[in-house]
């Protein structure tokens, strides 16, 4: 998993409340297991017609979103079914940070474990940060994890909380397996000890 540490980016406006996991990746898109290959199908039923052509007034189609970084979102992103899609999808299209007023539990611990940030902030400071991202492209925001930090193109400066553990695990490019890798040598040492000690098992 890529470490997580700063981010300056172009943000895509996504004003809408209640976006839940199957907007973000319709289930026809749920039989792979890999993480890769599914940002081509992120918001699936919002950027394509029924022809697979491109919906030209959805965000992330037009020019100055199409790189966009950062999502800034409505209350509620993430709601629905606990699919783990949800975060690949948004990963692989190269989102790596979402802003919202809040988040479903289980699609907020997801991104941790995906390599993605998300930000729960007050709606008055998520509504200063979207019209910051409709400007387009020429607006940058900057997201700091270390310094807990987010900077608007205007200089506007919000804080935001983050658990230590899930900081630590994101800055360190830790995912579960990440984590017990990092226990490698306790764990054969372990088994080695009780191989030894129960060569029958």
């Amino acid at each position: 998993m890529q470490k997580f540490t700063k981010l300056s980016g172009i943000a895509a406006p996504m004003p809408l409340v209640n976006i839940d996991t199957d907007m973000i990746i319709p289930k026809q898109f749920l039989k792979t297991i890999k993480r890769s290959g599914l940002g081509v199908n992120l918001f699936d039923e919002m950027r394509y017609d029924d022809d697979r052509n491109e919906i030209a007034d959805f965000v992330l189609n037009k020019p100055q979103y199409r790189d966009a970084q950062i999502l800034v979102a409505g209350d509620n992103f993430g709601c629905g079914s606990s699919r783990e899609h949800a975060p690949w999808a948004i990963a692989d299209f190269g989102i790596t940070c979402v802003i919202a007023p809040s988040f479903a539990d289980i699609f907020y611990n997801n991104c941790f474990k995906n390599g993605i940030l998300p930000i729960a902030l007050p709606q008055e400071q998520v509504d200063v940060l979207m019209k910051d991202a409709e400007k387009g492209s020429n607006a940058r925001i900057e997201v700091d994890l270390e310094a807990q930090t987010i900077t608007s193109s205007d200089g506007d400066v919000f804080s935001f909380e983050v658990d230590a553990f899930k900081k630590h695990c994101l800055m360190n490019g830790l995912d579960d397996i990440g984590l017990t890798m990092e226990k490698a040598s306790a764990i054969a040492s372990f088994e080695a000890k009780a191989a030894a000690e129960r060569p029958w098992v």
